[in-house]
C-alpha cells in the first residue's frame, strides 16, 4: 500500500507544498515572493504575512495536481527550522491544524537534512542516488556546511562556515556590484559570459574544514570601492569579468574544504544540495571531477535545489518509516540543530 504525505515548507520566503506517493512526487508547487525585490533582501514581516496569504491556495492546489483527497494522506511534514521564525509558524501553525483535523501524525523536519534527502526522490531524470556513506555539501544563503551522511537517519556535520555562508556572499557580492535581489543567479548568468581571472582575490586561511567568506566579501567591496574612484564606470565595464572571477574564487573555496574531506575520509561518493547547488560554476566543477576519475558526483534536479516541499515531504516520508512524529506542543527554532 502507498503512502502519501502532504510535505509544508515555509522557512524563508517561498511557500511551498508537495505531495509525496512513497518516494515520488506527484506535485511540487511553490509560491513566490516578489515584493523582497524592492528592499534588497527578504523582510522577515512581509515574508510572514505573504505566507499566511499563500499557504491555504498552495495545498490546495498541489493536493489537486496529485489527484488525491486530504483524507488520503497519511502524515504531514513540516519545516520546523532552521529559518524565519515568523515564517516558520505559519507553517508549522498550519500542518498542526491540518493534521489535527484529519487525526493524521505530523513530521517535524529539519530544513537542512531536507536538501540532502532531496538526493533521493525518484523521478525519471533523477534514477541515481548516492550510497551510503557519502559526503554533501549543502550549500545555501544561510548555510553552508559538509556533512558526512551515514544514513537517512544520521547525518554529521564535519565542517561549516564560521562565518557567513556561500549563497550570502554570492548575493552580498551582487548587491555590492548593484545587481537586484536575489544576485546569486545573476552571478552566475554574468559569469558564463565572463573571465573567471580577470580579478584575483585573496582565499581565507581557515584551518580543517571550515569555511569563512566574510573576508571574501570585504575584500570584493574594497577592491571595487577602489576601483570606482579611478573610474565610475568600472563595474559597468568589467560586470562580466567580476560576475566570473567572483564566482570562481568561492567555488574555489568550496571545492578545496571538499576535497580535504575526500582526503580524510577516504570517501569518493561526493554530493551536492541546497540553493548553491543550482549555480552552474559549482555544478561543473563537481561534474569535472567525476569525467576525471575522481569521484562519483551526486546533483540533484534544479527544482529540487531551491527551497521547496518536495524534500520536506521525502524527509518526512523517511521519518514516517521510522514512526517519528512530533507533538502538539513542537515549536520552530531558528538555527541549525544537528
Amino acid at each position: 500500500m502507498s503512502t502519501f504525505i502532504l510535505g509544508i515548507e515555509s522557512s524563508c520566503d517561498d511557500t511551498s507544498a508537495a505531495v509525496l506517493q512513497d518516494r515520488k512526487i506527484l506535485a511540487n508547487l511553490v509560491a513566490n515572493q516578489d515584493v523582497h525585490k524592492n528592499f534588497g533582501g527578504v523582510v522577515p514581516e512581509l515574508a510572514s504575512r505573504a505566507h499566511q496569504q499563500n499557504i491555504i491556495p498552495v495545498i490546495d492546489n498541489a493536493l489537486k495536481q496529485a489527484k488525491i483527497h486530504k483524507k488520503q494522506l497519511h502524515a504531514v511534514a513540516f519545516t520546523n527550522g532552521p529559518g524565519l521564525l515568523g515564517s516558520l509558524l505559519v507553517g508549522t501553525s498550519f500542518a498542526k491544524s491540518f493534521a489535527l483535523a484529519l487525526g493524521i501524525p505530523m513530521i517535524t523536519v529539519n530544513h537542512m537534512h531536507a536538501h540532502i534527502h532531496a538526493l533521493f526522490i525518484e523521478d525519471e531524470l533523477q534514477k541515481v542516488h548516492p550510497p551510503f556513506p557519502f559526503l554533501c555539501l549543502t550549500v545555501s544563503g544561510g548555510h553552508t556546511q559538509i556533512v558526512l551522511v551515514k544514513s537517512p537517519y544520521s547525518m554529521e556535520v564535519i565542517g561549516q562556515t564560521i562565518d557567513d555562508a556561500a549563497g550570502e556572499a554570492f548575493d552580498k557580492a551582487a548587491k555590492i556590484m548593484g545587481l537586484p535581489y536575489p544576485g546569486g543567479p545573476l552571478i552566475d548568468r554574468h559569469a558564463n559570459l565572463g573571465n573567471p581571472d580577470a580579478f584575483p582575490f585573496p582565499h581565507p586561511q581557515v584551518s580543517g574544514l571550515d569555511y569563512s567568506f566574510s573576508g571574501l566579501k570585504t575584500s570584493i567591496l574594497y577592491f571595487l570601492r577602489d576601483q570606482l574612484k579611478q573610474d565610475p564606470a568600472f563595474i559597468e565595464k568589467n560586470l562580466q569579468d567580476l560576475a566570473a572571477s567572483i564566482q570562481s574564487n568561492i567555488i574555489q573555496i568550496l571545492m578545496k574544504k571538499l576535497h580535504l574531506a575526500a582526503r580524510q575520509t577516504g570517501i569518493q561518493h561526493i554530493a551536492i544540495a541546497g540553493g548553491v547547488s543550482a549555480n552552474s560554476g559549482l555544478r561543473k566543477a563537481l561534474q569535472e571531477e567525476e569525467t576525471a576519475g575522481k569521484w562519483k558526483v551526486y546533483i540533484p534536479r534544479f527544482e529540487y535545489c531551491t527551497d521547496n516541499a518536495a524534500m520536506i515531504a521525502i524527509s518526512g516520508y523517511f521519518k514516517y518509516l521510522q514512526k517519528d512524529f512530533a507533538p502538539l506542543d513542537t515549536v520552530p527554532f531558528t538555527r541549525y540543530q544537528s
